[in-house]
């Protein structure tokens, strides 16, 4: 009995976390909670890798039971072994990996193919392009439609979907809204392209999901998806009411600190696309007099840059906070 236990250990544990999941709420679990058909679709994936992985587990303990009771030792029994082997058997464990490769492989495949086109749901509207641009450590998100830039928030339409064309400014970062579908890199002096769409009205939370440094943990985003009817109001009232972007402000957003949520009526994108500029960033912090130092070093690496009283107030206030 004692035996049998801790053969199955393994299996009795992973049965004891699947049912506290069950208790929480899969609606916890983001990934398990799409709002879109993208994520819709790799959720599907991802329960039909995990149906297969528990099958396989199961037929393994099952053959281990029958084999460690069948052919357990005892005073009678005999040990008479066949060294020529058993073809049938080898034919078995080779050809029944190889099918549930194939069982895996294809639908993988079909989805990642699938994944870099528009959703078919909505394959006959036009998509929004947004220019989603990661910098230490913030998001700074593009229309270039609209006219509209925003940082570290986002407005979509739902039913319609949306083509983020994906940069970084300066470390490599990753872009991840969960409850709309996966993540995906973006690289400086690179653009990444990835299809997103919500189908239902509310606040999603996104992230850079790629390790950056000190400010990383904070470099999130909330995307508020709303009506089509909602969104164009918001449009045009940012078009309207909002500041112009300058290059300096924009040179400032290339400091690596955070930022609020802010609200532009122009893009960057007359200045400079970071899909094609990999030295932008650089470029501006030496403008601005930004002196990047050693880990060690206890010098403050801001004390030369060029900004007003307030923002310096607000940095060294920030980095108290951090200390």
């Amino acid at each position: 009995m004692i035996l049998l236990f801790r053969a199955f250990k393994p299996l009795i544990l992973l049965a004891m976390l699947s049912f506290i999941f069950l208790l929480g709420g899969c609606s916890e679990i983001a990934v398990l909670d799409p709002k879109g058909p993208v994520a819709s679709q790799q959720k599907d994936l991802i329960l039909l890798s995990i149906g297969f992985m528990l099958f396989i587990v199961a037929v393994v303990f099952v053959l281990f039971t029958i084999m460690i009771v069948k052919y357990r030792e005892h005073k009678k029994s005999t040990y008479t072994p066949e060294a020529e082997g058993n073809v049938f058997l080898e034919i078995v464990w080779t050809v029944v990996p190889i099918l549930i490769v194939i069982a895996l492989s294809v639908p993988t495949v079909r989805a990642i193919y699938s994944l870099e086109e528009a959703p078919k749901a909505s394959k006959d509207k036009e998509p929004l392009v947004v220019y989603a641009t990661s910098v230490d450590w913030k998001w700074v998100f593009s229309y270039p439609e609209q006219e509209i830039e925003t940082v570290n928030y986002l407005n979509i339409p739902t039913d319609r979907p949306i083509l983020f064309k994906i940069a970084s400014a300066d470390s490599m970062a990753s872009l991840w809204i969960p409850q709309l579908g996966g993540q995906k890199y973006a690289m400086s002096g690179m653009e990444m392209e990835q299809y997103l769409q919500a189908d239902h009205e509310g606040t999603y939370k996104g992230r850079n999901a790629n390790f950056t440094g000190e400010g990383f943990a904070d470099q999130k985003f909330n995307v508020n998806a709303v009506s089509e009817k909602s969104f164009n109001e918001w449009v045009k009232k940012t078009q309207k009411e909002a500041p112009k972007l300058t290059k300096s402000q924009y040179d400032k957003l290339m400091l690596p600190r955070h930022a609020e949520e802010m609200t532009f009526s122009s893009t960057h994108l007359k200045y400079v696309k970071h899909g094609n500029d990999a030295e932008y960033a650089i470029k501006a912090r030496k403008r601005l007099g930004y002196v990047p130092l050693s880990p060690h070093s206890k010098s403050d690496p801001f004390e030369n840059v060029k900004m007003d009283k307030t923002e310096k107030h607000d940095h060294h206030s920030k980095e108290h906070d951090s200390h």
